[in-house]
Protein backbone atom coordinates (compact mmCIF):
# COMPACT_ATOMS: atom_id res chain seq x y z
CA UNK A 1 0.00 0.00 0.00
CA UNK A 2 1.42 3.36 -0.96
CA UNK A 3 0.95 6.15 1.55
CA UNK A 4 1.06 9.77 0.52
CA UNK A 5 3.77 11.78 2.23
CA UNK A 6 2.11 15.08 1.29
CA UNK A 7 0.16 16.68 4.09
CA UNK A 8 -0.39 20.03 2.45
CA UNK A 9 -0.23 23.19 4.74
CA UNK A 10 -2.68 23.48 7.55
CA UNK A 11 -5.69 22.57 5.46
CA UNK A 12 -7.18 19.42 4.03
CA UNK A 13 -8.00 16.06 5.48
CA UNK A 14 -5.17 13.57 5.82
CA UNK A 15 -7.33 10.98 4.08
CA UNK A 16 -4.49 9.11 2.43
CA UNK A 17 -2.72 8.55 5.72
CA UNK A 18 -5.97 7.56 7.41
CA UNK A 19 -6.21 4.58 5.07
CA UNK A 20 -3.27 2.88 6.77
CA UNK A 21 -4.32 -0.36 8.41
CA UNK A 22 -2.34 -0.47 11.63
CA UNK A 23 -2.69 -4.17 12.31
CA UNK A 24 -0.46 -4.97 15.26
CA UNK A 25 2.15 -2.24 15.00
CA UNK A 26 4.40 -4.33 12.83
CA UNK A 27 3.66 -7.46 14.76
CA UNK A 28 6.33 -6.39 17.19
CA UNK A 29 6.17 -4.89 20.67
CA UNK A 30 6.00 -8.44 21.81
CA UNK A 31 5.57 -10.74 24.73
CA UNK A 32 6.44 -9.84 28.27
CA UNK A 33 9.72 -11.24 29.48
CA UNK A 34 9.81 -13.86 32.19
CA UNK A 35 12.23 -11.57 34.02
CA UNK A 36 10.03 -8.46 33.73
CA UNK A 37 8.98 -6.77 37.01
CA UNK A 38 5.32 -7.43 36.22
CA UNK A 39 2.74 -6.34 33.66
CA UNK A 40 3.35 -2.89 32.17
CA UNK A 41 1.09 -0.09 33.48
CA UNK A 42 -2.24 0.26 31.71
CA UNK A 43 -4.13 3.51 31.07
CA UNK A 44 -6.49 4.65 33.79
CA UNK A 45 -9.98 4.70 32.28
CA UNK A 46 -10.61 8.03 34.01
CA UNK A 47 -7.94 9.60 31.78
CA UNK A 48 -9.73 8.68 28.55
CA UNK A 49 -11.53 11.98 28.15
CA UNK A 50 -12.40 13.53 24.85
CA UNK A 51 -9.90 15.89 23.26
CA UNK A 52 -11.03 19.47 22.50
CA UNK A 53 -13.61 19.35 19.73
CA UNK A 54 -15.82 21.61 17.65
CA UNK A 55 -18.12 23.66 19.90
CA UNK A 56 -21.83 22.72 19.88
CA UNK A 57 -24.10 24.49 17.42
CA UNK A 58 -25.56 26.62 20.22
CA UNK A 59 -22.12 28.05 20.89
CA UNK A 60 -21.41 28.96 17.27
CA UNK A 61 -22.30 32.36 15.77
CA UNK A 62 -25.38 32.30 13.56
CA UNK A 63 -24.87 32.84 9.81
CA UNK A 64 -26.51 36.25 10.03
CA UNK A 65 -23.97 37.32 12.64
CA UNK A 66 -20.97 36.08 10.68
CA UNK A 67 -18.52 38.78 9.59
CA UNK A 68 -18.30 39.65 5.92
CA UNK A 69 -15.44 38.24 3.85
CA UNK A 70 -13.57 41.53 4.13
CA UNK A 71 -13.97 41.55 7.90
CA UNK A 72 -13.33 37.86 8.55
CA UNK A 73 -10.10 37.33 10.53
CA UNK A 74 -7.51 34.81 9.44
CA UNK A 75 -8.16 31.43 11.06
CA UNK A 76 -6.04 30.71 14.11
CA UNK A 77 -4.80 27.13 14.07
CA UNK A 78 -2.64 27.54 17.15
CA UNK A 79 1.07 27.05 17.54
CA UNK A 80 2.93 25.38 14.67
CA UNK A 81 6.60 24.73 13.97
CA UNK A 82 8.65 24.33 10.80
CA UNK A 83 9.52 20.75 9.77
CA UNK A 84 12.47 19.16 11.61
CA UNK A 85 13.09 15.50 12.35
CA UNK A 86 12.88 14.33 16.00
CA UNK A 87 16.10 13.17 17.65
CA UNK A 88 15.11 12.63 21.29
CA UNK A 89 12.03 12.14 23.46
CA UNK A 90 11.57 13.12 27.12
CA UNK A 91 8.58 12.47 29.39
CA UNK A 92 9.54 13.46 32.96
CA UNK A 93 6.38 12.16 34.65
CA UNK A 94 7.17 8.55 33.68
CA UNK A 95 10.96 8.96 33.83
CA UNK A 96 11.41 8.40 30.11
CA UNK A 97 14.36 9.86 28.20
CA UNK A 98 15.57 8.36 24.96
CA UNK A 99 17.77 9.55 22.12
CA UNK A 100 18.35 8.37 18.59
CA UNK A 101 14.78 8.06 17.31
CA UNK A 102 14.66 5.90 14.19
CA UNK A 103 12.55 6.36 11.08
CA UNK A 104 9.61 4.00 10.67
CA UNK A 105 7.70 3.16 7.53
CA UNK A 106 4.77 0.98 6.50
CA UNK A 107 5.21 -2.79 6.32
CA UNK A 108 4.08 -5.16 3.59
CA UNK A 109 0.67 -5.69 5.25
CA UNK A 110 -0.01 -1.98 5.64
CA UNK A 111 1.05 -1.88 9.29
CA UNK A 112 3.33 0.63 10.96
CA UNK A 113 6.77 -0.89 11.40
CA UNK A 114 8.14 -1.38 14.90
CA UNK A 115 11.69 -0.34 15.85
CA UNK A 116 14.20 -3.18 15.60
CA UNK A 117 15.91 -2.00 18.80
CA UNK A 118 13.63 -2.54 21.81
CA UNK A 119 15.24 0.35 23.67
CA UNK A 120 14.68 2.88 20.89
CA UNK A 121 11.53 4.70 19.85
CA UNK A 122 10.79 5.47 16.22
CA UNK A 123 8.73 8.04 14.34
CA UNK A 124 6.49 7.63 11.29
CA UNK A 125 8.72 9.38 8.75
CA UNK A 126 6.00 9.77 6.09
CA UNK A 127 3.93 11.86 8.49
CA UNK A 128 4.44 15.32 9.97
CA UNK A 129 7.48 15.90 12.16
CA UNK A 130 6.63 16.78 15.79
CA UNK A 131 5.44 20.38 15.88
CA UNK A 132 4.13 20.48 12.32
CA UNK A 133 0.43 20.63 11.49
CA UNK A 134 -1.12 17.20 11.77
CA UNK A 135 -0.58 14.05 13.83
CA UNK A 136 3.05 13.13 14.37
CA UNK A 137 3.44 9.48 15.43
CA UNK A 138 6.13 7.98 17.69
CA UNK A 139 6.04 4.27 18.51
CA UNK A 140 8.09 1.95 20.69
CA UNK A 141 8.16 -1.50 22.26
CA UNK A 142 6.69 -2.06 25.72
CA UNK A 143 9.02 -4.94 26.59
CA UNK A 144 10.94 -7.92 25.21
CA UNK A 145 12.11 -11.31 26.37
CA UNK A 146 14.92 -9.50 28.19
CA UNK A 147 12.70 -7.16 30.22
CA UNK A 148 11.08 -3.69 30.00
CA UNK A 149 11.59 -1.75 26.78
CA UNK A 150 11.55 1.96 25.96
CA UNK A 151 7.75 2.48 26.31
CA UNK A 152 7.23 0.17 29.27
CA UNK A 153 5.61 2.93 31.37
CA UNK A 154 3.65 4.64 28.60
CA UNK A 155 0.39 3.26 30.03
CA UNK A 156 1.04 5.21 33.24
CA UNK A 157 0.99 8.54 31.39
CA UNK A 158 -1.76 10.87 32.58
CA UNK A 159 -3.72 13.73 31.12
CA UNK A 160 -1.82 17.01 31.50
CA UNK A 161 1.65 15.43 31.45
CA UNK A 162 4.31 17.17 29.39
CA UNK A 163 6.10 15.46 26.50
CA UNK A 164 9.21 17.06 25.02
CA UNK A 165 10.55 16.14 21.60
CA UNK A 166 14.00 17.49 20.77
CA UNK A 167 14.40 18.18 17.06
CA UNK A 168 17.28 18.15 14.61
CA UNK A 169 17.22 21.92 14.18
CA UNK A 170 17.99 22.40 17.89
CA UNK A 171 14.44 23.30 18.89
CA UNK A 172 12.15 21.42 21.26
CA UNK A 173 8.48 20.70 20.60
CA UNK A 174 6.56 20.60 23.89
CA UNK A 175 3.25 18.76 24.04
CA UNK A 176 0.59 18.26 26.72
CA UNK A 177 -1.25 14.96 26.95
CA UNK A 178 -5.00 15.16 26.25
CA UNK A 179 -5.85 11.53 26.94
CA UNK A 180 -4.52 7.98 26.97
CA UNK A 181 -6.53 5.06 25.62
CA UNK A 182 -6.23 1.32 24.99
CA UNK A 183 -7.67 -0.42 21.94
CA UNK A 184 -7.86 -4.04 20.75
CA UNK A 185 -5.41 -4.42 17.88
CA UNK A 186 -8.19 -5.91 15.77
CA UNK A 187 -10.12 -2.63 16.13
CA UNK A 188 -7.32 -0.07 16.08
CA UNK A 189 -8.81 3.42 15.37
CA UNK A 190 -6.60 4.21 12.37
CA UNK A 191 -8.65 7.21 11.25
CA UNK A 192 -8.63 8.74 14.72
CA UNK A 193 -4.87 8.31 15.14
CA UNK A 194 -3.77 9.40 11.68
CA UNK A 195 -6.55 11.69 10.44
CA UNK A 196 -6.86 15.46 10.22
CA UNK A 197 -6.30 17.19 13.58
CA UNK A 198 -8.42 20.22 12.75
CA UNK A 199 -5.41 22.44 12.15
CA UNK A 200 -3.43 21.65 15.31
CA UNK A 201 0.02 20.18 15.70
CA UNK A 202 -0.49 16.97 17.66
CA UNK A 203 1.45 13.92 18.79
CA UNK A 204 0.57 10.24 19.12
CA UNK A 205 2.64 7.86 21.24
CA UNK A 206 1.93 4.18 20.59
CA UNK A 207 2.93 0.90 22.21
CA UNK A 208 1.34 -2.44 23.13
CA UNK A 209 -0.74 -3.28 26.18
CA UNK A 210 -3.52 -5.36 27.63
CA UNK A 211 -3.32 -9.13 27.95
CA UNK A 212 -0.97 -11.46 26.12
CA UNK A 213 -2.13 -14.09 23.64
CA UNK A 214 -0.40 -17.15 25.05
CA UNK A 215 -0.31 -18.84 21.65
CA UNK A 216 1.31 -16.03 19.66
CA UNK A 217 3.16 -14.40 22.55
CA UNK A 218 1.92 -10.95 21.45
CA UNK A 219 -0.09 -8.37 23.34
CA UNK A 220 -3.72 -8.10 22.28
CA UNK A 221 -4.07 -4.31 22.57
CA UNK A 222 -2.38 -1.03 21.67
CA UNK A 223 -1.94 1.89 24.07
CA UNK A 224 -2.17 5.34 22.46
CA UNK A 225 -1.41 8.69 24.10
CA UNK A 226 -2.83 11.79 22.38
CA UNK A 227 -1.16 15.18 22.94
CA UNK A 228 -1.13 18.67 21.44
CA UNK A 229 1.60 21.27 20.95
CA UNK A 230 1.96 24.07 23.50
CA UNK A 231 4.44 26.93 23.92
CA UNK A 232 7.73 25.69 25.34
CA UNK A 233 8.91 26.64 28.81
Amino acid sequence: MSISSTFGGRRGVLAAVATVVLLVLGGGLVARALTAPGPPPQPDSSQAVAAPSTPPASARPSPSAAPTEAEAPDPDFGLLMAPSAPVALRIPSIHLATKGLVELGIGTRGELEAPKDFQRAGWYAAGPTPGEFGPSVIAGHVDSTLGPAVFYRLGALEKGAQVMVDRKDGSTATFVVDRVARYPKAHFPTSEVYADTGGRAELRLITCGGDIDRQSGHYLDNVVAYAHLVPGA
